[in-house]
């Protein structure tokens, strides 16, 4: 099944390929999203989203219907999945390989 969850927008940037991107809550987990579906969105709009992208606006009360219903459903569980690194990003515990000192 194929959902797409409302989240309220909190950050509107430009990437650095020109791509419009923002920063989605989605009952206090944020994501980041792509806007160029939806130019005509602004701060603090709700947006329903789907795998990342932004695809329509709605109001306050849709989104806080959907979002009840998902949650009553039990069908949030896609926001508990980890953000995807930003490019250069290290997540792991382990040191950049340039910093590893090496034995002579």
């Amino acid at each position: 099944m194929c959902l797409a969850i409302p989240g309220k927008l909190t950050e509107i940037t430009t990437d650095t390929n020109g791509v419009r991107m923002g920063k989605a809550n989605f009952g206090g987990i944020v994501k980041q999203v792509c806007l160029e579906y939806t130019p005509e969105v602004g701060m603090g709009d709700y947006v329903l989203v789907h795998v990342g992208f932004a695809l329509s606006k709605v109001d306050e009360a849709e989104a806080a219907r959907t979002y009840k219903a998902l949650e009553q459903m039990q069908q949030l569980g896609e926001l508990d999945t980890p953000d995807v690194p930003e490019a250069g990003e290290n997540l792991s515990h382990e040191a950049p390989p340039d910093s590893v000192s090496r034995a002579a």
